[in-house]
């Protein structure tokens, strides 16, 4: 922002009760920049708004937020960015309803990036947590920012993902962005501060009640070039985000699973609806018509190549490090690029099977 003045005006309003960002871009739209909202008469302004949250923009109440969160933004690796600043990130523009300011912890850099969302199950299987921190991974490495919420089970797995490859992970709140929710995942929030970025459009110190998420959930379909569905039941929040990325002519992708797990309704719904079936990452990165950059396995130590050595059975990596005589961590390279390839798929006990 140009000087904390004009930021203190975009925070004044922004504490308004009852102004949320469809009230607050109206104002803008009518008067201009914050500072002439401000300067606005009551009349004035109750011509655009209701007259009762007119009121309020006229008390002086405000002050103290004001000057903790200019405090805040103060601090290194700790930002405040409003619609009229550069580095807002463009994605959200395009949507319908875009937040008039973000709270930002973390690389800056990251809210422009192409990214993709990885939204799933707080119940997660082992398997689902698996798949989202495999898909996560190879995605991020493939040039894509992981997006997600930072819930705990797939959100937590897609983030852990996206930290490990090469281009990171965002985590978008339903909370002030000081606040660590659930409290389970404050290390990952701490890694995620440091190697990644933390989002929200809520005030410091705004509690995770139920009527944010939502919200939040457009501004993870929001961030991403697609929303990937790893394992939701029916009535699930998941469903809402690919709602929303649908609404906001993102792509949907939804993997599924048994018919017989009530975490797998929810994606077979939107494949139904027309989501794509993803079986492997480069099957999202495809369709967002770009290229992997995992590189393939070095087979040539084992003669034959490593599908040889697996037969058509389950195996597990130590018996594959038996066979093979490498070690267990070129094994798990090697079938974790098999398994975004769609060679090999991994079953529950830690075991995997040849595809073909």
């Amino acid at each position: 922002m140009g000087s904390n003045d004009d930021l203190a005006s975009w925070l004044d309003l922004s504490l308004v009760p009852g102004l949320g960002p469809r009230t607050y871009r109206a104002l803008l739209s009518a008067f201009g920049l914050p500072d002439r909202i401000r300067a606005a008469s009551r009349s004035q302004l109750a011509r655009v708004i209701p007259d009762s949250i007119a009121g309020k923009i006229l008390d002086d109440t405000r002050a103290p937020q004001v000057a903790a969160a200019l405090e805040w933004a103060a601090q290194a690796g700790k930002s405040i960015v409003t619609l009229a600043d550069p580095d807002y990130p463009p994605q959200l523009l395009q949507i319908p309803d875009p937040p008039v300011l973000l709270y930002v912890i973390g690389d800056m850099r990251l809210l422009g990036s192409s990214s993709v969302a990885i939204v799933g199950s707080r119940n997660a299987t082992q398997q689902g947590v698996t798949n989202a921190e495999r898909f996560a991974r190879s995605l991020s490495d493939s040039g894509l920012t992981v997006v997600s919420g930072l819930a705990l089970g797939i959100d937590a797995a897609a983030h852990r993902g996206g930290i490990a490859g090469k281009s990171s992970t965002i985590a978008v709140l339903g909370c002030g962005a000081d606040i660590v929710y659930p409290m389970g995942n404050e290390p990952l929030y701490a890694q995620i501060a440091e190697s990644g970025a933390i989002v929200s459009e809520f005030p410091l110190g705004a509690p995770p009640t139920r009527e944010n998420f939502p919200r939040r959930n457009r501004l993870i379909s929001g961030f991403a070039r697609g929303c990937l569905v790893i394992e939701a039941a029916l009535a699930s929040g998941s469903l809402i985000t690919a709602k929303l990325a649908a609404e906001q002519g993102r792509e949907v992708f939804a993997i599924p699973g048994s018919i017989h797990s009530p975490l797998s309704r929810g994606c077979h719904a939107l494949i139904k609806q027309g989501a794509k079936l993803v079986e492997s990452a480069q099957d999202v990165l495809e369709e967002l018509g770009l290229h992997a950059s995992v590189p393939a396995p070095n087979l040539s130590g084992p003669p034959g190549g490593l599908l040889q050595h697996m037969g058509y059975d389950p195996c597990t990596v130590d018996s594959l490090v038996q066979r093979t005589g490498l070690t267990a961590e070129s094994i798990s390279a090697m079938l974790l690029t098999l398994e975004l390839d769609g060679k090999v798929s991994s079953l529950p006990g830690g075991t995997y099977q040849r595809n073909s």
